[in-house]
Parts: structure tokens; sequence; C-alpha cells
């Protein structure tokens, strides 16, 4: 019978070796995000895969706040993040420091992302939208290409934590080389 794994036992990294360790050529971007206890999931999907950057946009909310350590569990100390005012000004930034810039969103062009070819080379930016209204067309416009997760029930949409969860996990598996061979 299988033994649950003690904390200690897993071997993760301490915030200090996380900070310096190698990441997965990948930020992400909130844009306009209005839940603290989704920015705080997202903060800790983004530990869970060692993404690059966490860039929170518009009215996102940032740390300090109880309600996103509530969801974070400390993630929120150990993954780099920076707040913009502007989304769009921060992907066209990203653009020209080499970022590819995805929006996840439902367009009349979007790419499935169990179809997705994810350039292994590049650096890769992905945009997730606020809970209700999805990501700002004038940010959709300004991006390379729009990602969808396939959905097969009654509901249009998932939870932006859960959305953020899944296709970090996707890129991390085409991309986690880099982090498999500890570069």
């Amino acid at each position: 019978m299988p033994r649950k794994l003690k904390n200690i036992e897993l071997q993760r990294l301490n915030v200090d070796d996380f900070r310096t360790s190698p990441k997965q050529p990948v930020v992400v971007v909130l844009d306009n995000v209005r839940s603290m206890l989704n920015v705080g999931s997202v903060f800790r999907s983004c530990d869970a895969f060692r993404i690059e950057h966490l860039f929170l946009c518009g009215i996102t909310p940032t740390p300090p706040h109880r309600d996103i350590t509530k969801s974070a569990i400390g993630a929120e100390l150990a993954v780099s993040w920076t707040y913009d005012s502007s989304t769009l000004e921060r992907i066209l930034t990203l653009k020209s420091q080499g970022y590819t810039c995805y929006a996840v969103e439902q367009t009349d062009d979007t790419i499935s992302l169990d179809s997705f070819d994810a350039p292994t080379d590049n650096k890769i930016a992905i945009v997730l939208g606020h809970e209700v209204d999805g990501v700002d067309q004038n940010v959709i416009d300004a991006c390379n290409g729009c990602l969808e997760i396939p959905q097969y029930g009654t509901k249009h949409s998932l939870n932006i934590s859960v959305c953020a969860g899944i296709v970090l996990w996707e890129l991390a598996g085409r991309k986690n080389e880099r982090i498999r061979n500890n570069e």
C-alpha cells in the first residue's frame, strides 16, 4: 500500500533557492483579475512550474494581503512579480523583449491548447483575464495569438486559477528540459 510522503520528503526548494533556480522561459500576465483568491492561486501555479515572472495589471490586487496569502500559501514570497497599471503597455514591452504573447481567450481564431505547438526556443507570455469579461480586446489585438482550453460541458469557461494551472502545466511539460537539467 502506498505511503503518503511527508513534506520534508518531497525535497522542495526553499524560497531563497527558488529565487535563484532556473525558470521556465514563461511569464504570466493577469489582466484586471479582481479576486485575491484567484491571484493567490495563480502565484501558487507559477511557483509549482517555476515560471519566470508574474505581472499583475490594472485592477488586479497585489500582495501583501491575507486573501492572496490564503491561497498562495507563501508562493507570493518566492515568485517574482511586478504591478503594471496597463496590461496593453506590459504586452507591448514583453513583445519588444522577444516574448511571444498568447491570450487565453475564446475568439474566432483561437488555437486549441491540445494542438498548440509551443515554441520550445522562444520566451512565452500568457495573458489571463478578468473573471467575467475575460481579456480586453485591445490586449488580444496586441498578442501574437489566442489559446483556448477545449471544454465539453455546459459552461463556456473555467475559473481563471484552474485555467492558469492547466495552461502552465501544458507549457511546462513542453519546456521542462531546462528545469530537469537544472540549467
